[in-house]
């Protein structure tokens, strides 16, 4: 046993083709899907390939279930950037994006602003950046342009909903790569029905099923609980089941139902359904506020 370990520590301390030692004049590179193997030279990680692949595909693999499977801290909608209470996952009721900003604001903090300039007589603005309102849909357009030109992921996956409710799927896809690229979970996910559907884009599953997974890591509930649906099509309900998880710990319904329907067909315990339970009444009570609270009955409505 000891040996074992001695050998795999030498192992590591030398090119994994031609066994040359790490020393000043030879610096060794780890490959960078597995981060087992190490190499002096490009072409000693080409020569050792197909001795290292399968345990590199295997590694790799696992490393990025690690990733995968690892319950986000919040959704990726995140907080509120005024009250920094947890954005509500139906944002077409719960939360309002202006063009001034592209920053979402919750309803509750909208009503707040709103009922201070009522009260006041003051001129009514946005309540993150404090700028007027766009007066036409040329100025929002115009608004949008600039913060995707400072490269904002928020007005650039806007951009693009904007031109795939035109049809320009082609131009919407242009701008889903490039939020994505920024950091968007909305726009992996967006990309994911693209590929899939093959609308903009050559249809490409493999990639569909990448931009989901890049989705569900950055916290998009309904991006992971359609990992979960496909992994449950192939079979694997162990993967849909965590997948389902996860998304029902972010406050996503489909996923709770999911669990439900889990948990009658016998594929999750009692104890399991009732942990997720609580985990979804959690996320959701996370997002209640008195201002919230207050918008909802009063009807707040829906930002440009």
């Amino acid at each position: 046993m000891i040996t074992d370990i001695v050998e795999s520590q030498i192992e590591l301390l030398c090119c994994a083709a031609c066994g040359a030692a790490e020393a000043d004049h030879v610096k060794l590179k780890k490959c960078t899907a597995c981060y087992l193997a190490r190499y002096c030279s490009v072409q000693c990680q080409r020569v050792h390939w197909q001795q290292h692949k399968r345990a590199c595909k295997k590694r790799a693999a696992e490393l990025r279930d690690e990733i995968l499977f690892k319950q986000p801290e919040s959704s990726y909608l995140g907080d509120c950037p005024i009250c920094f209470l947890p954005l509500a996952l139906s944002l077409d009721s719960k939360a309002i994006m202006w063009s001034c900003c592209c920053k979402r604001i919750c309803n509750g903090c909208n009503y707040s602003n709103m009922t201070r300039e009522m009260e006041g007589s003051l001129k009514h603005t946005c309540a993150f950046c404090r700028l007027s309102f766009p007066t036409s849909q040329g100025e929002i357009e115009l608004n949008i342009m600039k913060r995707v030109e400072v490269n904002d992921p928020g007005a650039t996956q806007e951009k693009g909903w904007r031109l795939y409710n035109e049809r320009d799927y082609r131009g919407a896809f242009e701008y889903y790569a490039k939020a994505a690229k920024l950091g968007d979970a909305e726009a992996h996910c967006n990309l994911a029905c693209m590929y899939r559907e093959g609308v903009g884009v050559e249809k490409d599953v493999k990639k569909g099923v990448y931009h989901l997974e890049e989705a569900a890591i950055k916290g998009h509930p309904k991006a992971r609980h359609n990992l979960g649906c496909i992994e449950e099509d192939n079979g694997r309900m162990d993967r849909a089941i965590k997948h389902w998880v996860i998304a029902t710990n972010l406050g996503f319904d489909h996923a709770l139902e999911a669990l439900k329907n889990c948990y009658r067909a016998g594929f999750v315990g009692k104890e399991d359904l009732a942990a997720a339970l609580r985990g979804h009444q959690a996320a959701v009570d996370a997002t209640k506020s008195p201002q919230r609270k207050a918008a909802t009955e009063f009807g707040m409505f829906e930002g440009v």
